[in-house]
């Protein structure tokens, strides 16, 4: 265990109260890319065109650097970020989803050492029965009371597990399932490990592989859930009762693992890609015990990063929509592939400049699909065999440079969407958005 150092409050600049008009369908966005972790936002009575070059904001509030996006529960936005002066420390921030006033903040020293690309934490908090859990780049891992920011236990993940740490640090955001809180972190014969949610302790550690930055997730298969992980040897299938292993499909990176996306799944098919090592569609299959099982479809490498075949994925992770898959390829390119063979059907150009890891995160919304790329941009679009035909485009928030001191900066953090607005961050701010039509008026100056 490991003691805190700082307990600090943060404040709010240009933010006035506004009120959420409830929807029929609102729902928070409380892990990872949504409820479900699948980058699917279900509410109703959204925007059908952006009103204007810059999305107006109701809110806006000062942050510090860092890559993990923001999560949305119970009224509350969760972000965490980096300071380095006059000590290095990571930073978690709760505020009013309403208003963006500070409701707890809580720092801890954290020295990043070794660790490439040192914004800031990486992890999206994950919220689940009243509590917060956040995992920062070197392992430290916080169970705080979601309202309040009191601690309800705390490890010291590297400490414990004798992590193999990444050369970006820890990446994966935790997974509740049940009673278990699930991380991967590549530590020694512990890659995956479920804790006790209420209380940290150990349930159970699998798998002796190096981990990447791929977040874990649970999908039904023969009848009962699997744990999928990305480690950085093999896409993994896990009984989550216990660790035990169902089915493995060998995936060692040629150069250096850098697997980001999550893998994506219809319940049908599996699919994975990473920036140098390509992309790989497994069938999800049951064995001759009745057991889960997995075989390949088809695999897809380029010579390089720069003469790619298939998809070369970076951070956006790709949309698997019934015979079409839909990503971003290593320099930005947006991509539809046929997803029963791997090959091109279109390339497009037009939704971020291209630049070696140019990236968009893509959130379905029932017939169209918001897009937020890296110049800070938030895209309403259709995807389909025929093309990317955009629908509207806006301004919601300016690039900056600590996460990426090229090009002007990035926006590289996934966005949140809950009850009707988008909540988006860079290395200087958290702002939100209304995305109701009848909320379309700027609040701030």
């Amino acid at each position: 265990m490991f003691q805190h150092t700082h307990r600090i409050v943060g404040f709010v600049y240009l933010a006035p109260t506004f009120l959420l008009i409830a929807l029929a369908c609102a729902a928070d966005w409380p892990q990872w890319r949504g409820p479900n972790r699948d980058d699917v936002w279900r509410e109703a009575g959204i925007v059908e065109k952006f009103p204007a070059a810059q999305l107006p904001i109701q809110w806006r509030v000062k942050i510090g650097p860092g890559y993990s996006g923001p999560t949305v529960a119970a009224g509350r936005v969760y972000i965490t970020d980096r300071q380095v002066e006059p000590t290095q420390i990571e930073c978690v921030h709760c505020f009013d989803a309403t208003t963006g006033k500070s409701l707890w903040n809580y720092s801890y020293d954290c020295a990043y050492g070794g660790i490439g690309y040192t914004a800031g934490p990486r992890a999206a908090v994950t919220v689940d029965d009243g509590r917060a859990y956040s995992l920062g780049a070197t392992g430290k891992l916080f169970c705080f009371d979601a309202a309040d920011g009191t601690i309800v236990w705390q490890r010291d993940l590297n400490e414990d597990f004798k992590i193999r740490m990444p050369i970006w640090g820890i990446g994966a955001a935790p997974l509740v399932d049940g009673n278990r809180l699930i991380v991967t972190i590549g530590g020694e014969h512990a890659c995956v490990v479920a804790l006790n949610k209420a209380d940290g302790k150990q349930l159970w550690k699998a798998l002796d592989d190096p981990a990447q930055y791929s977040a874990p997730i649970l999908i039904q298969q023969a009848g009962q859930p699997v744990l999928v992980v990305w480690t950085a040897a093999a896409v993994v299938g896990l009984n989550p009762a216990n660790g035990s292993e169902f089915w493995r499909e060998e995936m060692k990176p040629t150069r250096m693992p850098i697997g980001i996306i999550t893998p994506v799944t219809d319940g049908k098919r599996l699919f994975v890609s990473s920036f140098y090592d390509g992309s790989l569609m497994l069938r999800l299959t049951t064995n001759s015990s009745g057991q889960p099982a997995v075989e390949r479809i088809w695999r897809k490498l380029g010579p390089d990063e720069q003469h790619t075949q298939s998809l070369h994925c970076v951070i956006g992770t790709p949309i698997l929509d019934g015979d079409y898959l839909y990503g971003v390829d290593s320099y930005g390119q947006l991509r539809c592939l046929d997803a029963n063979t791997g090959e091109r059907i279109w390339e497009d150009l037009t939704a971020v400049p291209k630049a070696r890891w140019a990236t968009i995160h893509m959130i379905r919304h029932q017939d169209k699909v918001l897009m937020f790329n890296e110049r800070g941009e938030l895209i309403l679009a259709r995807l389909s065999p025929d093309g990317f035909e955009e629908i509207s485009r806006t301004r919601l928030i300016e690039p900056t440079t600590a996460q990426l001191d090229q090009r002007g900066g990035v926006c590289w953090s996934h966005p949140a969407f809950a009850n009707g607005h988008v909540f988006a961050r860079n290395d200087d701010e958290l702002v939100c958005a209304s995305l109701m039509p009848d909320n379309q008026t700027s609040t701030t100056q």
